[in-house]
């Protein structure tokens, strides 16, 4: 009996692989269709090994569910993505697109890691960490090679030890008379303008091809909100005279016909979403400065507002697929 139980998955091991079998399915999609509408053979060839990673991770995460026998989510499939749409996006987009969906993956599957008992499940979150690892190095070495890199500002740092003596140093929650932004608060507002940059292109994109004037609605907001945070962080960072620097070449073409399906389109803003509000809260953790870490607030809670209307929009059209849950024992004894 104890081996038996030794060989169940736990709730969080469940958690990880259910998700794993969404998210990879949809990159699957995206990245069908990316492959079908890109020129450069170098960014061509990032995007196969990107394609290739996420049918493995997939492939991995059904057969331990199978193992369990637990069931299998639906999640996406052939008929939730066209290749043959038009062009939506430019290549420079995907490999920014590539960066993002490595740093993703690396966070997601470190996290779980650390919660993990099952011998396989770790090794497969092993194994996810070292390809995701892999597929950020082969993107940032093209993005690097095309001039196409953003590197956070340089600045001229003090080489002397010292220490924090006065409660001055936090500031107000005013932007004024501040002290001047320390490296991990510039690394944090640099990580939230690049993300923010290409989920706002990402949303644009979708708001001009989705099917529903609800979700056409919706992206347009979202990309509207993406763009605002991103001139508050830009703001933190040349208010301290230091540049703002930002993805570029992200083009979106005027095609309206949709790659993808309006149940794809809405998983997808709330992936944005959900990492998103990640990266704040981790941002507000690391930052010393209270109006910086009081903008990360207010922020969280436009993007909180944002999701649960795009969670209500989705369980009104049928397309958010409920993970698994314990059993409703008091429904079960009511008969």
């Amino acid at each position: 009996m104890q081996g038996d139980l030794n060989s169940r998955l736990t709730s969080s091991e469940i958690s990880v692989i259910w998700s794993s079998c969404q998210n990879n399915s949809l990159s699957i999609c995206v990245l069908q269709y990316f492959l079908a509408n890109v020129d450069d053979d170098d960014v061509k060839s990032v995007l196969e090994f990107a394609l290739d990673i996420s049918q493995n991770n997939l492939n991995i995460s059904k057969s331990i569910l199978e193992k369990d026998h637990r069931q299998i989510p639906v999640a996406f499939t052939n008929e939730d993505v066209n290749p043959t749409a038009p062009r939506l996006y430019s290549d420079a987009f995907y490999l920014y697109y590539l960066k993002n969906m490595a740093k993703v993956g690396l966070s997601v599957y470190g996290v779980a890691l650390a919660t993990a008992a099952q011998s396989d499940v770790r090794n497969f979150l092993s194994q996810a960490i070292q390809t995701s690892t892999d597929l950020y190095n082969k993107v940032t070495d093209v993005l690097l090679s095309k001039g196409l890199f953003v590197k956070p500002p340089y600045v001229s740092a003090s080489n002397e030890i010292d220490f924090i003596d006065k409660k001055s140093y936090l500031g107000g929650v005013l932007n004024i008379n501040n002290r001047p932004l320390n490296v991990i608060e510039i690394t944090h507002i640099q990580i939230n303008i690049e993300t923010n940059t290409v989920g706002e292109i990402l949303i644009a994109g979708l708001s001009q091809v989705a099917k529903s004037k609800k979700v056409r609605e919706y992206c347009l907001r979202g990309s509207e909100i993406a763009k605002k945070h991103i001139q508050v962080f830009a703001s933190l960072l040349t208010n301290n005279s230091l540049p703002a620097p930002m993805p570029w070449d992200l083009e979106v073409t005027e095609s309206t016909i949709s790659p993808f399906s309006d149940k794809l389109i809405m998983f997808h803003a709330s992936l944005l979403i959900q990492s998103s509000i990640s990266n704040y809260a981790t941002a507000s953790a690391a930052s010393l400065r209270n109006d910086i870490s009081t903008s990360y607030v207010r922020l969280t809670a436009e993007s909180a507002q944002y999701a649960k209307d795009g969670l209500n929009l989705m369980i009104k059209h049928e397309w958010m697929e409920q993970p698994p849950q314990v059993p409703n024992h008091k429904g079960l004894a009511r008969g």
